[in-house]
């Protein structure tokens, strides 16, 4: 773990967008060795990366005071992802197709019981109960990159707890007026908390809402998958002009032939009695590859979504795989166009675990709401500015990677290789004084 003397020139150059953003010059300066720690230190909460800054002449400060700096200070955390999406939008424009995707992941805490937005519910992935907070992502992706353009946490549901505390304490009569009152504050405080949750598909349809009322994304169209489809989702997709792909469930209704049917058991009669109605076609995915599927599509019916065109996917000739079932508004696309679309919703994957290994969007150990919002926003930026870092990579990479485009371990490297450099150009100077080796190690590294 090296010292971090300052803030990368790469980093700063591209921070300067956001500088408006904050009141004082310390704090941006405070903000911006904190995003850099998010990046480059292996310990990504805010004590870690305290630990590691080096403070020239005099400037140190305490970790406390850059707590209240990053989480605390009067900047509005709310104005980071609007002035993150207009700063990164005009590299989306013009670079072929790109797709905005919306999903949900999980933030896990094991240990943070009191971390904003954690509760313990069963973990689907893990498979066991866990203690996490679920976290609301979008992202905008071309074949060159991918950004994340918010994120929100959801605040926990504890209706059920209240409601079981409502019916364990209620009584037959109330003999004081005082008591009347208390048991009214308790119902109003459980409405207005049931009234004020907002479930995940929600939360995705404000999230289209604001994006495309900022109007800084045009040409991208939607993908997600079921767990986000909703008729609210999709309405206001359509009415602002766009189009969207979502997979659906394999038991989803439609109108087949005059009657209702799960759409497996089309799947599987289409199967046996007209395989040859599964076209061949070729799909150029977001990393350029060309791979094969054979898809039967139709304009179909369905309850509360009208009129759509399904798309039954398979990536074996003899369709002998599970197949995807993909449902879209645009009537007019072709085949291939659905499924390209379709696998753009894939580079929000990406960018979760991009996010949580490399930019601490798992790390947050603050506990208030605004600062957790905060850390989310903070590390959505810093996945951004990383793959805008000038790649150099190392010389064993160069031949290999000479023709495409960098790794995300180049950009780290090529930044890692900048800090090192501040790091001995500060040690060069100090030697150039006559400071020893010792006297240079303990203003670096103190004990």
């Amino acid at each position: 773990m090296i010292p971090l003397v300052g803030v990368p020139k790469s980093i700063a150059k591209s921070l300067e967008k956001y500088k408006g953003l904050f009141k004082r010059e310390k704090g941006f300066e405070t903000v911006s060795r904190f995003i850099t720690g998010l990046i480059l230190s292996s310990n990504k909460t805010l004590e870690g990366i305290h630990s590691q800054q080096f403070w020239q002449d005099g400037k140190e400060i305490k970790r406390r005071a850059m707590h209240h700096a990053v989480f605390e200070a009067g900047w509005k955390s709310e104005e980071i992802m609007p002035q993150h999406r207009e700063i990164i939008a005009p590299e989306h424009r013009g670079r072929g197709q790109e797709v905005i995707s919306l999903d949900w992941t999980l933030s896990h805490h094991e240990k943070g019981e009191k971390i904003y937005g954690v509760k313990k519910l069963y973990d689907y992935v893990e498979g066991k109960m866990s203690r996490y907070q679920t976290v609301v992502t979008a992202t905008i992706a071309n074949q060159e990159i991918i950004d994340g353009i918010e994120v929100v946490v959801q605040e926990p549901n504890y209706e059920k707890e209240e409601l079981d505390y409502l019916k364990m304490t209620t009584k037959e009569s109330y003999d004081q007026m005082e008591q009347v009152r208390e048991r009214l504050s308790e119902l109003f405080y459980y409405h207005r908390n049931r009234l004020a949750y907002r479930k995940r598909t929600e939360i995705a349809v404000d999230i289209v809402k604001q994006i495309e009322g900022e109007g800084k994304f045009p040409e991208a169209n939607y993908a997600f998958d079921n767990g986000v489809l909703t008729l609210p989702l999709t309405e206001v997709i359509e009415q602002s002009g766009k189009h969207w792909v979502s997979e659906i469930e394999k038991n989803r209704n439609i109108n087949w032939k005059g009657s209702w049917t799960r759409v497996d058991v089309i799947a599987e009669e289409l199967k046996k009695t007209s395989p040859s109605s599964f076209r061949h076609c070729q799909v150029k995915g977001r990393n350029g590859k060309i791979k094969s599927f054979w898809a039967f599509t139709k304009v179909v019916r369905l309850k509360k979504y009208g009129k759509k065109r399904l798309v039954i996917v398979h990536e074996t000739e003899d369709l002998s795989d599970a197949p995807r079932f993909l449902l879209t508004d645009a009537l007019h696309w072709e085949i291939t166009r659905i499924i390209q679309t379709w696998n753009y919703r894939w580079s929000v994957e990406v960018f979760h675990e991009f996010a949580k290994q490399i930019t601490g969007l798992e790390s947050s150990q603050v506990r208030k709401e605004e600062a957790v919002k905060r850390h989310f926003r903070l590390s959505c930026v810093a996945q951004s500015l990383l793959q805008r870092v000038a790649c150099t990579g190392q010389k064993s990479e160069k031949f290999k990677f000479a023709k495409e485009k960098p790794t995300i371990g180049q950009h780290l490297y090529s930044l890692n290789r900048e800090a090192l450099g501040q790091l001995l150009s500060l040690a060069q100077g100090l030697f150039a004084q006559g400071q020893s080796c010792q006297d240079v190690l303990e203003v670096l590294m103190p004990i």
